[in-house]
């Protein structure tokens, strides 16, 4: 950056490693509930995640609202939902071969049944921004993670992510408010 001149960014940087957070949000509340940063971002990680939400309130009907990735239609998620809800395993069916269990569009019918207690709901393709969570993850970005950011390693990217989740939920949490402003879109 010099007097007169915009601040240019070198599109060329070194990585020093890499971590996943997996988080929710309260819509109510806007606060982060029970965020996971590890350095993976597994179909064990995201069920180990929704457990600990859902382990929050468990009586709470949950509804999650997700992107079509492949871990939020898992085996193992279906198998987590079946058990919190009291569906026998037996009913599940075989991976690949029958049952709800048998491909990504019949579990994803499963977990969508909205009689069960933990509820899946998926967001459109390209339409991430339906997705509060996805929201929230570019607060994150702009205010931590911007091209200004430095961090001395891994531990330290997650320490910091971790600081500002606590931040944010002591100081910062609030419900969106939703509008639109724009023109009416002809069909």
């Amino acid at each position: 950056m010099q007097p007169g001149q915009a601040e240019r960014i070198d599109p060329e940087y070194i990585r020093h490693g890499t971590s996943g957070l997996i988080a929710s949000r309260d819509v109510v509340s806007g606060e982060i509930v029970k965020p996971l940063i590890r350095p993976t971002r597994t179909e064990e990680d995201f069920v180990h995640h929704i457990e600990n939400v859902v382990s929050v309130n468990p009586l709470d009907k949950h509804i999650f609202i997700t992107d079509n990735l492949n871990t939020h239609i898992s085996e193992s998620l279906v198998r987590f939902v079946a058990n919190t809800c009291g569906i026998q395993e037996s009913t599940l069916g075989s991976k690949g071969k029958n049952g709800i269990l048998k491909n990504m569009a019949s579990r994803a019918a499963f977990l969508k049944d909205t009689s069960h207690h933990v509820v899946f709901l998926y967001t459109p393709k390209h339409c991430s921004w339906l997705n509060q969570i996805e929201c929230w993850f570019s607060i994150l970005t702009r205010r931590l993670l911007n091209p200004r950011s430095s961090f001395k390693s891994i531990e330290d990217l997650e320490l910091r992510i971790g600081n500002f989740i606590d931040y944010y939920n002591q100081y910062m949490k609030k419900p969106f408010q939703w509008n639109y402003k724009g023109k009416i879109l002809k069909v």
